[in-house]
């Protein structure tokens, strides 16, 4: 498999399909790289370079104890660009994903970077604070350490059935196979850092790095989104970013790269090609 080795001895593993102009993808929380089949495949066959690594603890990287925030997220995708020499790239990230490219970004600069793109992603803050009321009550993600300590495999399988994919709206048809890839690969990483990444994901106020960022960023993110809420995500992180545009759908899940392919492929390829 191929992998890097990062300074503390993490192995990442990651994927390089094709040529072409790079496209980096930064998954969510507690996926893997394989949460990107829909776009990487698409983005392929479009004749660009499509490249994705497994965060660590997720997926087939180290389930290392340590390392489970936001600066290490971002050291690791820097790892994973500068040994893959990846120049004039496009980087989008899905929800924890887009924590991670911001960041990514703000800490590391834009000299190998074109354009980005965030979908239902956690900036600028998703913990609730005095200077952020729209966000979640701290409770919120110490109920999910709890399920998660509890009985990670049933609070996983209540999530995918669930709010991540709007499966509990009135009418809607849950997908089985969705379902359970979701799950699949949740399992597939480590209890510690999925844990810890929820205070990562959580907790990280990613104000300051937005206000950083220079080239142009689409901000994708549904009003319907139950995991990342509209009000206190999308619209504030479009206005704090210099060169920021806002995509609001509907009634689309906070998975709705998956759910909803089509059109979220389409909308990334005209912003890319424009």
């Amino acid at each position: 498999m191929p992998t890097i080795t990062t300074k503390d001895g993490t192995e990442i593993y990651y994927k390089d399909w094709g040529t072409g102009q790079p496209i980096v993808f930064s998954h969510g929380w507690p996926l893997s790289s394989d949460d990107w089949d829909a776009q990487m495949l698409f983005f392929l066959n479009h004749g660009y370079r499509v490249i994705a690594h497994d965060r660590r603890g997720h997926g087939r990287s180290t389930q290392t104890g340590d390392g489970h925030d936001m600066d290490h997220y971002a050291d690791d995708l820097a790892a994973v660009t500068a040994h893959l020499d990846v120049k004039n790239a496009i980087h989008i990230g899905h929800s924890t994903g887009g924590g991670e490219v911001v960041h990514y970004l703000a800490r590391h600069g834009e000299s190998r970077v074109a354009k980005a793109a965030i979908l239902c992603a956690v900036p600028p803050l998703m913990v609730k604070t005095a200077a952020n009321p729209n966000g979640l009550p701290k409770d919120v993600f110490d109920g999910f350490q709890t399920a998660l300590a509890a009985n990670r495999s049933q609070f996983y399988r209540d999530v995918a059935s669930g709010p991540f994919y709007g499966y509990n709206r009135p009418g809607a048809k849950a997908s089985e196979p969705i379902i359970q890839n979701w799950w699949r690969q949740g399992m597939m990483g480590g209890a510690k850092a999925h844990y810890d990444g929820i205070v990562a994901f959580s907790q990280t106020d990613f104000t300051e790095d937005l206000k950083k960022i220079t080239v142009p960023v689409l901000v994708m993110h549904s009003e319907d989104d139950q995991i990342v809420p509209y009000v206190a995500a999308g619209p504030l992180s479009a206005k704090l970013l210099k060169n920021g545009t806002l995509k609001t759908y509907k009634g689309f899940p906070h998975g709705m790269p998956t759910t909803e392919a089509a059109t979220i492929n389409a909308d990334l390829l005209a912003f890319i090609k424009g």
